[in-house]
């Protein structure tokens, strides 16, 4: 029997590929630029460059969470997305950018407060928060733009 396999996009040029889901143990690469790939339903911490790729390139809708290490509901949100990245895992990439490390990135997108989370698809931005909310909250608004 065939493994089922799960989409998944590349952080590091944006490619969606299909990643086997029975390969926990095995390194899968990216069929355009053989880098790693995330395991689906993982959320990856990127810099500007890949989540820029992502944003731009990745033919699934990717939720961003613009954070920073020091901030409390940004904390609280950490293990809420964890849990909607694995049960999503396939149908959208969650990615989180370090608003204190990439200040330039945050400026670029007008990013006000932490948390914020924005939804992107194809490029465009398809809706925004800002500050920590429910789960069941989460995922309704999610679901509505992705």
């Amino acid at each position: 029997m065939e493994d089922k396999k799960v989409k998944v996009s590349c952080t590091n040029c944006g490619q969606t590929n299909y990643y086997p889901e029975g390969a926990q143990e095995k390194k899968v690469v990216c069929g355009r630029c053989h880098r790693p790939l995330p395991p689906p339903g993982e959320v990856v911490e990127v810099g500007p460059e890949q989540a820029l790729n992502l944003i731009s390139k990745s033919s699934l809708p990717v939720l961003v969470d613009f954070f920073s290490p020091t901030c409390g509901p940004c904390q609280m949100m950490a293990p809420v997305l964890d849990r909607l990245a694995k049960r999503r895992a396939g149908e959208i990439m969650v990615i989180k950018v370090n608003v204190d490390k990439y200040p330039e990135l945050a400026a670029r997108l007008s990013i006000q407060a932490v948390p914020t989370l924005i939804v992107f698809h194809r490029g465009t931005e398809r809706g925004r928060t800002a500050g920590a909310m429910p789960e069941t909250d989460l995922a309704l608004w999610v679901a509505k733009l992705a």
